[in-house]
């Protein structure tokens, strides 16, 4: 007997499951379902697209309503498909973000708002941002 058979005194023996770590997180409830849904239905659309080309090879009369109705399950599955990208994208916004900002974002914002301090400190030395009229609507009340 080998060690992997468990037969010495002092080996470790493993069992049939072995739980191993997954790859990648799973998909939250709404997308994993949407998921389901589009890919039962983009099979039952590429089946009855396969039984239309094969009906029409044949010249049978069933041929033209499976036609239509594989072109109206191919945009039932379109829908489908764009279905979990949308369910996904709306997922992540609500709830699977989290706002934190690299260290190069933060630069680049306390950047941005020196920038802007200073901008705002030039237009307050440059003067006015308007010409003051003599004939402007508030001339009669002693306002320029």
């Amino acid at each position: 007997m080998s060690s992997d058979e468990g037969g010495g005194a002092g080996a470790a023996r493993r069992g049939l499951w072995v739980e191993e770590p997954a790859r990648r997180r799973r998909m939250p409830d709404p997308v994993r379902v949407s998921a389901v849904r589009s890919v039962l239905v983009v099979a039952v659309t590429l089946t009855q697209a396969t039984i239309a080309f094969f009906l029409s090879l044949t010249g049978s009369w069933l041929a033209f309503p499976m036609v239509l109705g594989a072109v109206a399950a191919t945009v039932l599955a379109t829908w489908a498909v764009l279905d979990v990208w949308i369910t996904r994208q709306a997922w992540n916004q609500r709830y699977g973000v989290v706002s934190e900002p690299s260290s190069t974002a933060r630069l680049r914002r306390r950047e941005a708002r020196r920038a802007e301090r200073a901008a705002r400190a030039a237009r307050k030395l440059a003067g006015p941002r308007r010409i003051a009229r003599e004939d402007g609507p508030l001339a009669g009340f002693g306002r320029h």
